[in-house]
């Protein structure tokens, strides 16, 4: 019995894990396509999306059957309950890249517009983020989760401040709002893509320590506190 249970546990933190290295690809594509204007890129990122959804609801399923055939308690109960949240973000993080996928596709059929400097920042920091949510879960290193968790507030402030300075370019430049609005999309995009990291960060905290820090705004300091 235990191993089966062991089996069952196996395999959906090998399609959790699938499913991560996926969502890593497809976001760093999108990007990829945004940045080197290209829609073969683009294209297949929304191509890969399917086995993304197909992988979530294999993993839902193979949580609702583990609970109702196991009926687990503490531990192997809060990792079902994980498993499927994180599911539900990475295929959300997903969805993110393939909305930044087609604004790709529709802005290489514009002219060139110059993007402001700190979109590849906030690029590089959300997809940073995310994998270190998916590292943090991987190592079982629930110790690293606040210090993620706090670089949110970056990506936040980044959002901000790009979002002003494309509407001041609209303002200054009519000719440039199609393009500008297409970008504002990919920056909101990317700070979503963020925020579901955190929320994967947040999961891997209560699984390793069974605390809810989703609205503590927990310190990197308190990294060695239970």
């Amino acid at each position: 019995m235990k191993l089966h249970i062991e089996e069952e546990i196996r395999r959906i933190k090998e399609n959790l894990l699938m499913m991560a290295s996926l969502t890593d690809r497809n976001l760093a594509q999108a990007i990829r396509a945004l940045t080197e204007r290209d829609d073969q890129l683009a294209a297949a990122v929304e191509a890969e999306d399917t086995q993304l959804d197909s992988l979530q609801v294999t993993i839902d399923e193979d949580v609702v059957m583990f609970i109702a055939k196991q009926r687990p308690v503490a531990t192997d109960l809060r990792l079902m309950i994980v498993a499927s949240k994180i599911a539900g973000d990475l295929e959300r993080i997903g969805d993110q890249a393939v909305s930044i996928a087609r604004a790709a596709i529709q802005l290489n059929r514009e002219p060139p517009l110059e993007m402001p400097v700190d979109i590849d920042r906030l690029a590089s920091i959300s997809v940073e983020m995310v994998r270190e949510a998916i590292a943090c879960f991987v190592d079982g290193a629930p110790e690293r989760v606040p210090a993620l968790v706090q670089r949110d507030k970056l990506v936040d402030a980044i959002n901000r401040q790009l979002f002003g300075e494309l509407v001041d370019r609209m303002e200054a430049e009519p000719s440039i709002i199609r393009r500008a609005v297409h970008l504002l999309l990919v920056v909101r995009r990317l700070e979503r893509a963020a925020d579901h990291a955190k929320n994967i960060a947040e999961e891997v905290y209560y699984l390793g320590k069974a605390v809810d820090i989703r609205h503590s705004n927990p310190r990197p300091a308190d990294q060695g506190k239970n």
